[in-house]
């Protein structure tokens, strides 16, 4: 199947792709009365900086519609990706501006995903919908309940070495994060099924939360397949867990990138996320 455009949200830890007819649409973050744009530009580093400093709960915004309909300009075929309905509108703006394009391009067709997820597992739906594309015998009017079902193979976890963000906007309370701060005390969590972030476990000091965290992808049924590692500024970690991942599955394939800029509004400094395939 050929022709059919790729559209992520800047969740997904990625950059718009020509060669592989990947775009990628910005969220918003503001501090203040500062909005940065989550795209290319944005300098990670400098923002995480900026995120450490600042005293006030920061803010996320979906991307507009028509930053969604600039997507989409003259597509025949699309299928969107977004984050999680659970943490954000994206998926409901992307939904309108759907609508709003098949107004005036009726024959064309259009899948919206809802991830229920964020990061690299987005990045793994993107991959396994390239893989579907691959077979000539597909119809586009099967794709979304191919779609849906390899969803049920891919799983998200997540490891936070700081909760002071997540303690400004209001989800642990100011002491709480100071402590694990202070004790370096890890947070190990999930992607639930109805998209919001859950937390499983924890674990002090690094070592002990890589572990867990291996532990924990078998416990989700990992077998040794795709693997997707994404660090906010902790490239070593990243690393490590790597080799943990490799010594029980010397065949597994797995990539570790860096985290744009909404990711790591939520994973802050020193975060990973980890996906991956678990059939």
């Amino acid at each position: 199947m050929e022709n059919v455009r790729l559209i992520v949200d800047s969740s997904a830890n990625t950059l718009s792709d020509p060669a592989r007819n990947l775009e990628v649409v910005p969220l918003t973050l503001t501090f203040g009365e500062e909005n940065l744009l989550d795209d290319e530009n944005l300098n990670i580093s400098d923002f995480l900086t900026k995120m450490e400093v600042n005293q006030e709960a920061g803010k996320t915004a979906a991307p507009s519609i028509q930053r969604w309909l600039d997507a989409l300009d003259g597509a025949e075929q699309a299928i969107i990706v977004t984050i999680t309905s659970g943490m954000s509108g994206t998926y409901s703006s992307a939904l309108q501006a759907r609508d709003i394009y098949l107004e005036s391009h009726p024959l064309a067709k259009i899948i919206v995903v809802d991830s229920r997820s964020a990061g690299p597992e987005l990045e793994l739906i993107i991959e396994g919908i390239e893989e579907m594309l691959q077979d000539p015998k597909l119809r586009f009017a099967d794709l979304e309940s191919k779609i849906a079902e390899y969803r049920t193979k891919t799983s998200l976890l997540f490891l936070l070495q700081s909760l002071r963000n997540l303690s400004l906007n209001g989800r642990v309370s100011p002491a709480v994060a100071k402590l694990a701060g202070l004790l370096k005390i890890n947070l190990i969590g999930t992607a639930s099924v109805d998209g919001d972030l859950k937390p499983l476990t924890k674990a002090r000091g690094m070592k002990k939360a890589l572990k867990e965290l291996v532990k924990q992808m078998e416990e989700n049924k990992y077998q040794g397949g795709r693997v997707i590692i994404d660090e906010c500024e902790n490239l070593t970690d990243a690393e490590k867990l790597k080799e943990l991942i490799l010594e029980k599955y010397p065949d597994a394939k797995i990539t570790i990138r860096p985290m744009r800029g909404l990711c790591s509004f939520y994973a802050e400094r020193g975060g990973l996320m980890v996906a991956f395939v678990n059939a």
